[in-house]
């Protein structure tokens, strides 16, 4: 049986050394869930925000079959979790991410100098409560605010900046989730509107917001042309780790 702790605390040991913002936003209850399978003393747990879930502490297979609802980004501790999920989820996609270096001092020069090569007839702008409806409204810009549990709280605590054209959004950054040090960015664009800059744009816009007010603008990367982007900023490249896909109909034997 799952459950999901009250005191996350009991389970930072387990997560230790483990450099991932997103496990901080559900160790601090900032937002995301820890569940574990044993109350007392727990040796095992999953830290699930967004569509992540990451799995730390001694493999255990009933924490991976009870994984939450819907699509899920599984990703291992180590060889032996990863083991355990492709035990549990046969079927399940294993892929490649990219871990971008968290301690990068940024050129607020160069930031401001890529924000301003947006291409004329588009347009920067924050996320307020009426783009929020309308990131939501379009699958391309939805995770920009969808991982936040309701509008409030994320014009309370996320940031992002979107590219707009004609009235449409064509591209943003934005948090995808939030810790109390920085945020986890986001980032896409529309197809037609690609390798235009405005991802960059966006991102720069972002970048140079959070470092206004004292946050951290963490960045990883799902394919190799989020981490050409990333070094375009002034990120560093750290390391390649695994992660396995599940959608919500993977059978689990």
């Amino acid at each position: 049986m799952l459950y999901e702790l009250a005191d996350t605390s009991i389970v930072k040991p387990v997560f230790e050394g483990w450099n991932e913002t997103m496990i901080y936003s559900c160790l601090q209850k900032v937002m995301g869930k820890i569940f574990v399978t044993e109350l007392d003393s727990p040796v095992s747990a999953m830290a699930y925000a967004g569509c992540f879930a990451f799995y730390a502490g001694l493999p255990d297979k009933e924490l991976v079959r009870h994984k939450p609802d819907g699509f899920v980004i599984m990703t291992p501790q180590n060889e032996k979790w990863a083991d355990c999920i492709e035990a549990c989820f046969p079927d399940a996609k294993k892929m490649s991410r990219y871990a971008i270096k968290k301690d990068t001092k940024f050129d607020k020069d160069l930031l401001h100098k890529l924000m301003d090569r947006l291409p004329e007839g588009y347009e920067l702008k924050d996320i307020d409560e009426n783009i929020y409806d309308m990131c939501l409204s379009d699958p391309v810009t939805r995770d920009f605010v969808s991982s936040f549990e309701s509008k409030e709280k994320y014009l309370d605590i996320g940031r992002g900046v979107v590219v707009m054209k004609s009235g449409r959004i064509v591209a943003g950054a934005s948090s995808y989730t939030r810790y109390n040090e920085g945020i986890e960015i986001e980032v896409d664009t529309v197809e037609e509107e690609r390798r235009k800059g405005l991802a960059t744009a966006a991102s720069a816009a972002l970048i140079l917001r959070c470092l206004d007010e004292g946050l951290y603008p963490s960045w990883d990367a799902q394919n190799m042309h989020s981490v050409h982007l990333a070094e375009k900023l002034g990120y560093e490249y750290d390391h390649e780790y695994m992660v396995y896909e599940v959608s919500g109909e993977e059978r689990t034997h």
